[in-house]
């Protein structure tokens, strides 16, 4: 029951255990999610650490005595 009735007399009850794996479910797929997004961060500041450090080296290269 997706509408939140109560069900019937000929109808079974929910399953507690259902309700339990969606709700896992459910805050699985944000924990994925927002460990996804940290993961994008990283990999940002990674690549921008990178670059300023190739940028460092190439300077250091072209001004040597």
């Amino acid at each position: 029951m997706s509408d939140g009735a109560q069900p019937g007399p000929g109808s079974p009850a929910p399953d507690p255990l259902d309700a339990l794996q969606r709700e896992y479910d459910a805050r699985r797929a944000a924990q994925e999610k927002k460990g996804e997004r940290y993961m994008w961060w990283y990999l940002g500041y990674f690549l921008f650490g990178i670059h300023i450090v190739a940028f460092v080296m190439i300077y250091a290269v072209t001004h040597a005595k």
